[in-house]
């Protein structure tokens, strides 16, 4: 073991760093950079304890991993060991494999987006699409664009703009990226109109603030919060009933939809796309990547009528679909006409699907597997968790699991978390109690072998 002064000493300056083998094939640019970002990572790792060992070769096993890094795309593989299975932050749904791989050799070529094979003239891209949305909705009519941000300012804009909308005030909600419903609204172009109060808005508080103005009721679901205790909410039939007496037009921005009926106690209860439009609203928009568990679009279905005006609309062009988008939509969509298969098929379903009985397993042959050095300190255990939906579905739904908990006496949670994010993959965790919690529900089929791999790596840091 060296100490924290011999350590900085063991640093070799920029200079003499340029000169090694590494950097060969690199521009004098990119070498520099190599050397700088490594230089300040090591420094971190000796001032916070997680390097105890210095010599060139660990340097230059340092150096290439930075230059790895730096090579690699932004968007590379990591392991989501947090137990929140929608993770915004992490991509949302993961995509199945198996069902993609083969669509590569189409997107690598020219394909028919706007080409009518039979005529020999010119098609409509998302004709499928919208095919396959409105067979599985039942919907009159269906269209996507490139997100539900989107999809809720083309709906506003073509349907509502210079009029007012009505909005409970227990539903003027701000998602990530401080994208808020009232500035959505000002920036489509029409007024708001605020209902109720923060936790009970009645039939009644609509019915009393429609104007001659009023050409919409906009119902939004609260999709990262829930509110309780003395609350009231006026449910979406009701709502849309009203606005058809008054010939106005009933919005959902529903966030996150699926056409799964789920068996997880819990999700269960949570309606379908179908049991949504049941309700006779007039245009329905929610998410791709949320519970659908397929790629980032907003997808809108409802009244013919509503749908054309949108499609019609000039922005509409501006948020279509590029034929990889759609391409994997139509494929992921089509799983959805299986019920089995899409419980086994889609990640985002399989992973929420999961039960206790389905996870213990897992966590007991990974702990047969790792090595734990004997008097390392280091403590590996499973542990009972508790999984979250993510992805703005359900914000109260708590979802049992089971996974591991890692501590070490003289590590803090925040090293451990740290040190498992450096590496490839990266290991996204939780920490919690002054242990990190590894959550085996959001492991994807093949991962535990490199969590293992990547876990033996980190106790043998100390010992470095």
């Amino acid at each position: 073991m060296q100490n924290k002064q011999n350590l900085y000493r063991q640093i070799p300056s920029v200079h003499d760093m340029l000169q090694w083998p590494v950097f060969e094939n690199c521009t004098h640019e990119f070498a520099v950079q190599i050397v700088q970002h490594t230089i300040q990572k090591l420094k971190k790792n000796i001032a916070t304890g997680t390097c105890s060992f210095l010599d060139e070769e660990v340097i230059i096993a340092a150096l290439e991993q930075e230059k790895e890094m730096l090579q690699a795309p932004k968007l590379r593989k990591v392991i989501n060991g947090t137990g929140v299975v929608i993770h915004t932050n992490l991509g949302r749904s993961a995509l199945p494999e198996s069902l993609l791989g083969p669509l590569l050799n189409q997107w690598c070529r020219y394909t028919p987006l706007e080409f009518d094979l039979e005529s020999g003239k010119r098609g409509k891209r998302d004709q499928r699409l919208r095919q396959l949305l409105r067979d599985l909705s039942g919907a009159e009519e269906a269209l996507a664009v490139n997100n539900n941000a989107a999809a809720v300012f083309l709906m506003l804009r073509a349907l509502a703009q210079e009029g007012e909308v009505l909005v409970s005030r227990g539903e003027l909600v701000e998602i990530g990226g401080s994208f808020r419903v009232p500035d959505i609204m000002r920036e489509a172009g029409c007024t708001l109109v605020e209902v109720g109060t923060t936790n009970r808005t009645r039939l009644a508080d609509y019915a009393q603030a429609i104007t001659e103005r009023t050409v919409a009721i906009l119902k939004v679901h609260p999709s990262n919060y829930a509110l309780v205790g003395f609350t009231e909410d006026t449910p979406l039939s009701e709502l849309a009933a009203l606005a058809e007496e008054y010939q106005l037009w009933s919005l959902y921005d529903w966030g996150s939809g699926s056409f799964y009926r789920f068996q997880q106690p819990g999700l269960h209860a949570y309606p379908t796309v179908r049991q949504v439009l049941d309700s006779g609203v007039d245009v329905l928009a929610f998410s791709g990547d949320k519970l659908l568990g397929t790629v980032q679009a907003g997808l809108v279905l409802g009244r013919q009528a509503a749908l054309e005006r949108m499609r019609r609309h000039p922005l509409y062009r501006a948020l279509r679909l590029d034929k990889v988008t759609l391409s994997i939509l139509e494929t992921l969509l089509a799983v959805y006409w299986d019920p089995a298969e899409e419980a086994s098929v889609l990640p985002t379903v399989a992973l929420l699907e999961r039960t206790l009985e389905d996870l213990q397993p897992q966590v007991e042959e990974v702990l047969q597997q790792l090595s734990v050095p004997l008097g390392s300190g280091w403590d590996v255990k499973a542990a009972g968790l508790t999984s979250l939906t993510g992805g703005g579905a359900l914000p109260d739904l708590n979802l049992p699991s089971w996974g591991l908990k890692v501590s070490h006496p003289e590590w803090s949670a925040q090293k451990i978390q740290e040190a498992l994010r450096e590496g490839s993959p990266a290991v996204i965790v939780r920490v919690a109690e002054e242990a990190v919690l590894l959550d085996f529900r959001t492991l994807l089929p093949g991962e535990a072998p490199e969590l293992v791999g990547r876990l033996q790596d980190l106790f043998g840091r100390l010992d470095r």
